[in-house]
């Protein structure tokens, strides 16, 4: 098995840093450049993880959680907000909409790599699948 990401940012920089990172950790990563598009990819894409900035033209990423949420495919997919954003109230409403987790751009690799795999439950090639022995 390999995972899925859905990386949703208008930045092609962090589109292109998140799709490097998953991929050199052997993930399969579809990106959209904004919440309007990635909403349309995602029943496609059918990711295992979403990953997804705030503050976007279109749709922000509010609006990706909520739509996520309430649709009629893969409702309970792991969402991770990524952005430069940090406040408390933003956090909140983020997990209030569905998201999963939050992480604060600048990334690291390993740290965002490690997180993906604790969300999926993925222990990585080699292993059994969701992690299960």
């Amino acid at each position: 098995m390999t995972l899925r990401i859905l990386a949703i940012d208008d930045s092609l920089t962090i589109r292109t840093l998140l799709r490097q990172a998953v991929e050199n950790a052997g993930f399969a990563c579809a990106t959209a450049n904004d919440g309007k598009d990635g909403v349309e990819m995602f029943s496609e894409v059918d990711p295992d993880v979403v990953i997804t900035d705030i503050n976007m033209p279109r749709l922000d990423g509010f609006g990706v959680i909520e739509a996520i949420r309430t649709g009629t495919h893969n409702t309970r997919v792991p969402i991770l907000v990524l952005s430069t954003e940090s406040g408390e109230a933003l956090k909140a409403r983020a997990r209030a909409a569905g998201a999963t987790g939050w992480l604060v751009k600048p990334f690291e690799d390993l740290q965002l790599i490690a997180i993906l795999r604790r969300v999926t439950g993925y222990a990585g090639p080699g292993h059994s699948e969701r992690g299960q022995a």
